[in-house]
């Protein structure tokens, strides 16, 4: 019994000490740049007449060119739930009363420096205060890598935040 507690405890001291020396670092990764991978922008605009019914939008600080900007609006609260639409929307048809449609549309364009979020229709006056006041939007600016992930629905807001991890 001697024998074996001694053979476990010389076994033990062998695999516990034997250390060598650690050997050369590797070499040093390429730097990259830091930053967020995703960043989100919120704002509440009214279209008129006024502002050419569409409203532009300066971000904080320039992005880069082969980055990628998504537009949400918010197009309902479901049981406390904001209900975001990507943009371009469906062609909203709206009837005027006269036998004829009203047709609305958002969409959006952008630059380094802004994004234009425009409400088009062939007859803006027309169009509803539900749809053309205190109309809230969401800006996503993503690296263009991420977008082009097609594991992605890029059209479900809440799937690019949780993939984004953005806060909110």
């Amino acid at each position: 019994m001697k024998k074996i507690f001694g053979l476990l405890f010389f076994a033990t001291l062998l695999f516990t000490s034997c250390e060598g020396d650690p050997g050369p670092p590797g070499p040093q990764g390429i730097p990259g740049q830091d930053g967020e991978i995703g960043t989100t922008y919120e704002f509440t605009t009214s279209f008129t007449q006024a502002n050419d019914f569409g409203h532009r939008f300066f971000f904080n600080e320039n992005i880069f060119d082969s980055d990628v900007v998504l537009v949400y609006r918010l197009e309902a609260v479901d049981n406390g739930l904001d209900v975001w639409e990507p943009l371009p929307t469906a062609t909203i048809f709206i009837d005027d009363g006269n036998g004829g449609d009203i047709t609305v549309l958002y969409r959006f364009n952008f630059t380094v420096g802004d994004v234009d979020v425009l409400l088009e229709s062939n007859a803006p006056d027309l169009v509803p205060a539900d749809l053309t006041t205190n109309q809230t939007f969401r800006v996503v600016v993503v690296p263009a890598a991420f977008a082009e992930n097609t594991d992605i629905n890029l059209a479900d807001f809440n799937e690019v935040q949780a993939a984004l991890n953005l806060e909110f």
